[in-house]
């Protein structure tokens, strides 16, 4: 984990409220909640300030599109004719969805980030153990945009700056909600975007935040978002642990098995270890490369 540098913290008290803290505490690494934060004024999340870190990422670091998207969609969705820094401007009219990917490579931000990973390490590293590869995202909406249905391999935690959103979140591990062969192909390099169904609404946990409050999300657990009436920005905190990675490694080896064939059960959840297929998978990875 990168270093915490103090000299390039703002924080002059905790992010995140005691209460917030004891309830992420209790619930993680497994149950979805809502938690609280006081980051909503930080100047380093602002319009203007969030226009020029983009400009300023490599392109590769930077996605942005047309945000009037359905909830599923096939592949990635179509750009919409503008700059980054326009698009987050212009936010407000541009009917865009946008977003700052590994934050972290801006001093200010890494500080940003390292100072609220710190505040909730003891919780973390006591259930998963040591905190690895944080990183940090931000997401600026035009009223109404829709983030498609997809998964994510990291922990997250999605914390609400401006405006509001939905984020409606499905079980993690269940197969009905993101078959097998999906979580195999996305460790493999494929997409993260997961087949939708309108049937499947049924089992979605919506769960509302505004400017003050976030939203845990477990390791791979299918979600969308929908954003409310007015312009959004969030920011989206996220480590990985040792068990999600051996949860990777082994849907790595089932993908390979299943070429073969072979129906392979998939990886168990929390506190499985999944421990000898993810070694199995790193070892062909050492014969054969990635």
């Amino acid at each position: 984990m990168t270093a915490h540098d103090p000299v390039l913290s703002r924080k002059a008290s905790a992010a995140f409220p005691e209460e917030s803290r004891e309830a992420f505490s209790r619930a993680y690494p497994e149950t979805p909640h809502v938690l609280h934060h006081n980051l909503q004024d930080d100047e380093r999340l602002t319009l203007d300030a969030l226009a020029e870190l983009g400009a300023a990422l490599p392109q590769s670091s930077i996605e942005y599109n047309r945000g009037d998207l359905p909830i599923g969609i096939d592949g990635k969705p179509g750009g919409n004719g503008m700059t980054i820094g326009d698009t987050i401007r212009h936010i407000a009219t541009s009917e865009s969805w946008a977003v700052l990917k590994n934050i972290e490579q801006a001093p200010a931000y890494r500080a940003l980030l390292m100072d609220l990973l710190e505040e909730l390490r003891p919780a973390i590293e006591t259930k998963t153990g040591e905190m690895l590869t944080p990183q940090g995202f931000i997401f600026i909406s035009s009223p109404h945009a829709v983030t498609p249905y997809h998964f994510d391999p990291e922990h997250n935690i999605l914390l609400q700056l401006r405006g509001s959103k939905v984020m409606t979140q499905f079980p993690a591990g269940d197969a009905r909600y993101a078959p097998d062969e999906v979580h195999e192909s996305y460790h493999l390099g494929g997409p993260r975007e997961l087949p939708w169904t309108e049937d499947m609404m049924a089992a979605g946990t919506p769960y509302s935040i505004g400017p003050g409050e976030a939203v845990f999300v477990p390791v791979m657990a299918p979600h969308f978002v929908r954003n409310g009436p007015e312009s959004s920005i969030s920011l989206s905190i996220t480590w990985r642990s040792e068990w999600s990675y051996a949860e990777a490694g082994a849907r790595c080896f089932n993908g390979l098995v299943r070429k073969l064939g072979i129906e392979p059960k998939a990886p168990g959840r929390w506190p499985a270890s999944n421990q000898t297929k993810s070694l199995a998978f790193r070892a062909w990875r050492r014969a054969f490369g990635s």
